[in-house]
């Protein structure tokens, strides 16, 4: 379903940043307005003219704090904050470049200071992991002295911290429930300031966190739950497999195995397995090339997972898979798909999940007819949301929480 770009990558990326506003985090106007002056693949224009949007409402909202108009600033310095994020997407792939690093600081200062103009501003937390720490959210509902459940949340390969507000926070509080945002290794802050890139055993990230969950005061510690998005999907059933103590799981959306996203000729498998690298790296390079989608994402994959070259990366790739583990999952989990998903329609993932699951488990797919056939729902929050919440009451049974 075309949105406004003939190009799939920046297409779905406008989505993507569009369909925020239903949590405040862009204007469709602003939207359409920026897409119309970006030509289809220019990714420099696309980081011009994302920028001068975002620099542009940021004057807007500075201006409205300066003046007391605290309503006008925390609308503006939201949006802000996603215009930065989206400027920036199509840099993501480089670690040295200023201009990304830039753009992603600008990004975060402007979500933390929309952030301490919420009706309940969220804390920024360090969760403790091995001889470090991970950047963290705190989102508290409004206090009722009942102990609340906890929605933990992760993303992907190319979310952020701050993302985690529009996928699940915002509507989190909206239902009574507590949030719980963090970034794990190769991801956002972590991955360019920490040096710290993907790693497939995701449970050794996810169980400290839930140790910092349910260590929180007026959390149930019977009754958090862990949210992934996107690559996210995949990571969280994994950690779901080991991490015990989870009341559910949601694989938003579900992944099996990530090396089956990579579409190859079966030459360039059977040089990698052979260990041709010098013949099958230039051919993977060139079919990157092609579009803007796999040469962003060849480049971006091989920062996010620490890899050197196409062919270790494939082979890094295998490793992150759920055929393995995936009996080993107890709690209830949630399989979300999407029918036009850009990265995994047609590789039935969603079904394998499901299918491989011996738990309580419950698949649902989103279609383009509803508008929710998008990666992760993007331009259908509002449609994953319901059916995200709903599921969690089922699953959560009596005490949980009601609206706000």
């Amino acid at each position: 379903m075309k949105f406004l770009f003939d190009d799939p990558a920046f297409d779905y990326q406008a989505l993507r940043t569009a369909g925020y506003a239903d949590y405040g985090g862009a204007q469709l106007g602003e939207v359409v307005s920026v897409a119309a002056r970006i030509p289809d693949g220019d990714t420099e224009a696309w980081r011009r003219e994302w920028a001068q949007l975002a620099e542009r409402v940021h004057r807007l909202g500075t201006t409205a704090l300066d003046e007391g108009r605290c309503v006008d600033a925390r609308a503006a310095l939201l949006r802000a904050h996603n215009y930065y994020r989206t400027a920036e997407f199509f840099q993501r792939d480089d670690p040295h470049d200023a201009e990304a690093l830039r753009l992603m600081r600008l990004s975060r200062a402007t979500f933390a200071d929309a952030a301490e103009l919420m009706e309940r501003p969220p804390q920024f937390v360090r969760i403790p992991y091995e001889d470090t720490s991970l950047p963290g959210y705190l989102y508290r509902a409004e206090e009722t002295g009942e102990p609340r459940p906890m929605v933990v949340h992760h993303g992907g390969i190319d979310s952020t911290l701050e993302e985690g507000w529009f996928f699940v926070a915002a509507a989190a509080l909206a239902r009574g429930y507590d949030c719980l945002c963090f970034e794990g290794p190769g991801q956002g802050s972590v991955l360019r300031e920490q040096g710290l890139v993907f790693r497939p055993d995701w449970e050794q990230v996810v169980t400290p966190v839930v140790d910092y969950a349910q260590d929180l005061p007026g959390v149930d510690p019977d009754r958090v739950v862990l949210v992934g998005t996107s690559l996210g999907g995949l990571l969280a059933v994994r950690a779901a497999a080991f991490e015990h103590r989870l009341a559910g799981c949601v694989a938003h959306d579900a992944v099996w195995q990530l090396g089956d996203v990579v579409a190859l000729p079966p030459f360039v498998l059977e040089w990698v397995e052979q260990g041709c690298d010098d013949f099958a790296d230039p051919v993977m390079w060139g079919i990157a090339a092609q579009q803007t989608f796999t040469r962003w994402l060849l480049r971006q994959a091989l920062w996010t997972f620490g890899a050197d070259t196409p062919s270790q990366l494939l082979r890094t790739l295998s490793a992150f898979g759920l055929s393995e583990v995936i009996g080993q999952v107890r709690c209830p989990v949630l399989v979300l798909d999407a029918e036009e998903d850009m990265f995994f329609a047609g590789l039935e993932h969603a079904k394998k999940v499901y299918t491989g699951l011996n738990s309580p488990k419950t698949l649902h797919v989103f279609t383009a007819d509803e508008g929710g056939g998008a990666h992760c729902h993007s331009g259908a929050m509002r449609l994953y949301h319901e059916q995200l919440f709903t599921w969690l009451g089922q699953t959560l049974g009596e005490g949980r929480p009601v609206a706000a």
